[in-house]
């Protein structure tokens, strides 16, 4: 067990990805190895809270995904560097940890875990999958349409567009983060990376069922969560998600949306924490 003086420390370090890009990260806490992975618009800042609560009890990675923060980028985005980004991470900490991903992060754990990497254990809040053509989740065209605004350097448009589109928030609560000039800046900076979200949802958003042997190569003992205030959405893509992972629970956490992860990080980790601890 790790004294309170060592659990307050934080290292900040890096790593080089498979194709040369540098991951940067924040260490925190003692004991076996959980990596954060974060969702769209968003860099380690939005999970710092959540880390150093887990850190009373885990050693800690809270590291920005590649094109945010202050990790670096590569031209030619595809899925699996990211994949990669997490593998030298898993490196970093000894070969093996445990990872939680939220929303769009969720399916990037996911994959990582598919792709064979050394995941112990699994923790998903609500992976954005659309099983079903009921409405929910973003149009069809939602990635032709971002790379369009994107191409024309319409940033804040690209965010809005996000936003309203594909997390379903109304506009006026746009119009409010718009006069925020702080938040709506980082989002802004952010914006550039949208379209490897998109990329690592690729077809999972397009109304049809899982694809099964997809997702079951994801071996990892796994928990798939969703918040109780949430769109009936996420949480049939969670039953649709834990129902053909070879290892899986399912739990609903009551009072929480979308957005636990930094609205909500203390009503998250006691779950967390017994799931992790095994």
């Amino acid at each position: 067990m790790s004294t309170t003086s060592e659990k307050a420390v934080t290292v900040n370090a890096s790593v080089i990805s498979r194709d040369g890009t540098e991951i940067t990260f924040e260490r925190l806490g003692a004991g076996p190895a959980v990596i954060l992975v974060s969702s769209a618009l968003a860099d380690r800042s939005d999970a710092r809270k959540l880390a150093g609560l887990l850190a009373e009890h885990f050693t800690v990675i809270n590291y920005d995904r590649r094109g945010r923060g202050t990790s670096g980028d590569a031209a030619g985005y595809a899925t699996e560097r990211e994949v990669e980004d997490i593998a030298a991470l898993i490196d970093h900490v000894g070969g093996s940890a445990s990872v939680f991903g939220s929303s769009s992060g969720a399916v990037l754990a996911l994959r990582a875990a598919a792709a064979g990497l050394t995941i112990e254990r699994l923790a998903l809040y609500e992976p954005p999958f659309v099983i079903s053509d009921d409405g929910f989740g973003p149009p069809k065209d939602y990635a032709r349409h971002l790379d369009a605004l994107l191409a024309a350097d319409r940033r804040g448009d690209a965010v809005t567009y996000f936003m309203t589109k594909a997390q379903g928030m109304p506009a006026f609560m746009v119009t409010m983060m718009r006069l925020m000039p702080g938040v709506w800046s980082n989002l802004k900076a952010l914006a550039h990376t949208l379209p490897y979200d998109a990329a690592v949802m690729g077809e999972t958003q397009q109304g049809k069922p899982l694809e099964a042997d997809r997702w079951s190569a994801a071996k990892a003992h796994a928990l798939v969560l969703t918040g109780g205030k949430s769109p009936a959405g996420f949480h049939n893509a969670a039953r649709a998600l834990a129902d053909i992972l070879p290892d899986a629970e399912l739990r609903t956490l009551p009072g929480l949306n979308h957005g636990a992860v930094v609205m909500a990080p203390k009503k998250l980790v006691p779950v967390l924490v017994e799931f992790l601890r095994g």
